[in-house]
């Protein structure tokens, strides 16, 4: 297989993953329990939430730093796995 047949496995398997995610989040109030897993997306330190009388602002600089780690763990996993 060449390089863009590995490259596609992983396109496949980010999908899925992205998919089981997105479910989770969809779902997360309708299954006990898992709605306190979610709490703390925009609400790290860090975000910025700026309200006033007719503007507001929020910038989540916190929970884009512990997703960004989080994917690239993930990513640097999935790499690792495919290069075997």
């Amino acid at each position: 297989m060449g390089e863009w047949g590995a490259f596609g496995k992983l396109l496949i398997a980010a999908g899925c993953g992205l998919v089981v995610v997105g479910l989770l989040f969809v779902l997360s109030d309708r299954i006990p329990g898992v709605s306190g897993w979610f709490g703390w997306v925009g609400k790290l330190p860090g975000d910025i939430s700026i309200k006033r009388d007719h503007f507001s602002f929020y910038a989540p600089l916190g929970t884009s730093l512990v997703l960004s780690i989080g994917l690239t763990l993930l990513f640097y996993f999935l790499s690792w796995l495919f290069r075997r």
